[in-house]
């Protein structure tokens, strides 16, 4: 597949890398600057062409005349709808993806699509954010918590602590604590390595535990699974951005939220949108300003300014000033490993929240969810299975007869409105959504080829 990146930035890069990686594609960057392209040549299997992404020559000279797909990920929400409209105009391009952050585009209904400019698909980053770092506060003590099937089935991260149903416990006692709900543990990390999660598997205290759960299921699971974690009422948001300020109007209409902004006329200009939401004028990272606000009796603190370094001081601030739980969104990845080690419990990526979305219209097959897990090695991914007995190689076959590479697991199979939780003697038909975990994406491709249709 022939897949013309544009923007060498933290999202452009990240998707050249994962792009990269697979064999079948054919990958080209296109960015202004030089240096930053220079480096990506060095370090990936990438061609470059330097210029404005939007500019037809630079497109031509790309490639976009045979590109597959045009990705437009550079920091300009006007250069990457140009791109993609110049690609589709000159090229035909088939399939066009832009990054576009300004709800003035995105609230349009008619402005992108078959009647409108030629965007196939557009990916608010801030939104997949802003409902990510949703999902972790409404789920006290997880990691991660990932839709799959239109949000019928989610995959959970959760630690392990001690009192919890899961620390000392083998996998095959858990239907014995949860009666009457399926969970399936799919994931199991022990001081940074992949466990095989078999039932004779015994939970350690500070595992890290991915499972799979119907999502009206979720709750019961985790107040099972981690006794003790109350739940979310005050939250403190630093940041006024355009991720704060979404994240506090969802959240003021159930929780006691406060917002602390730095910028005078941005926190006076929210403060007169917010309904409910209280917002401060002042330095998140000021420990006057924080005890002051009664941080130590604040359930959540997240750390969400457009600076990574203002992020983790302050969260490691609150931390040590009482807050329960602290998150940082963070863009570096050598930052996020240096952060997960440290008094932060979650460090949020947006690049890789941002590239699952990306991946899932990128894949072959039908994949219509990809979520990037462990900052990328490892991924689960949903999949629509197409075809008969004859054209697909897992219609009518029981999970155990489907010849998955190792590392990779059936999790879960959604039918209708109905949640599977996959077994060795269960059945794959046509049109099921299934969700697969794989430990290793190196064989993602091998995984792709399972639900490709076959040609006879």
């Amino acid at each position: 597949m022939k897949i013309l990146i544009l923007g060498a930035g933290q999202v452009g890069r990240t998707a050249a890398q994962h792009l990269s990686r697979e064999e079948a594609n054919e990958v080209t960057v296109v960015d202004v600057n030089e240096d930053t392209l220079r480096d990506l040549q060095d370090r990936l299997d990438v061609r470059t062409v330097a210029g404005n992404a939007a500019w037809p020559t630079v497109l031509e000279a790309a490639g976009a005349a045979e590109a597959d797909i045009i990705v437009a990920l550079t920091s300009s929400d006007e250069v990457n709808i140009l791109a993609c409209e110049v690609a589709f105009t000159l090229f035909r391009t088939p399939t066009k993806i832009a990054r576009i952050r300004a709800a003035e585009y995105t609230s349009r209904d008619k402005l992108f699509g078959a009647d409108g400019m030629s965007v196939d698909v557009f990916i608010s980053p801030e939104q997949l954010v802003t409902e990510y770092v949703e999902r972790l506060i409404h789920h006290p003590g997880t990691l991660q918590v990932l839709d799959f099937a239109d949000g019928k089935v989610r995959l959970v991260g959760v630690r392990a602590r001690r009192g919890g149903l899961l620390v000392g416990h083998a996998l095959h006692d858990l239907p014995q604590h949860l009666p009457k709900m399926e969970v399936r543990v799919v994931a199991i990390y022990r001081d940074g390595r992949a466990l095989a999660p078999e039932g004779e598997t015994v939970i350690a205290e500070g595992d890290e535990v991915f499972f799979l759960a119907a999502r009206d299921d979720i709750q019961r699971a985790m107040s099972e699974m981690r006794h003790g974690d109350d739940p979310v009422r005050r939250i403190v948001i630093a940041g006024g951005g355009n991720i704060g300020f979404r994240l506090a109007q969802t959240l003021e209409k159930h929780s006691q939220v406060k917002l602390i902004e730095r910028d005078a006329h941005r926190a006076r200009k929210i403060s007169e949108v917010l309904v409910n939401a209280i917002v401060l004028h002042g330095d998140a990272a000021d420990e006057e300003l924080l005890i002051e606000e009664n941080i130590d009796s604040a359930d959540v603190f997240a750390a969400l300014t457009n600076s990574e370094e203002a992020n983790i001081l302050s969260a490691m601030l609150a931390k040590r000033l009482g807050a329960k739980k602290v998150m940082a969104l963070i863009n570096k990845p050598s930052y996020t490993e240096l952060v997960e080690s440290s008094s932060i419990d979650i460090a949020i990526s947006p690049q890789t929240i941002t590239i699952g979305s990306l991946l899932a219209h990128v894949r072959r097959g039908d994949v219509v969810r990809v979520h990037a897990l462990k900052r990328g090695a490892a991924e689960a991914l949903e999949a629509i299975v197409h075809g008969d007995e004859r054209s697909s190689r897992v219609v009518g076959r029981t999970v155990q007869q489907i010849a998955l590479p190792e590392g990779a697991s059936i999790g879960a199979i959604v039918r209708g409105d109905e949640v599977i939780m996959a077994h060795h003697d269960t059945f794959v038909l046509a049109d099921d959504h299934v969700i697969l975990f794989l430990a290793d994406r190196r064989h993602l491709e091998a995984v792709e080829r399972l639900f490709l249709r076959s040609p006879h």
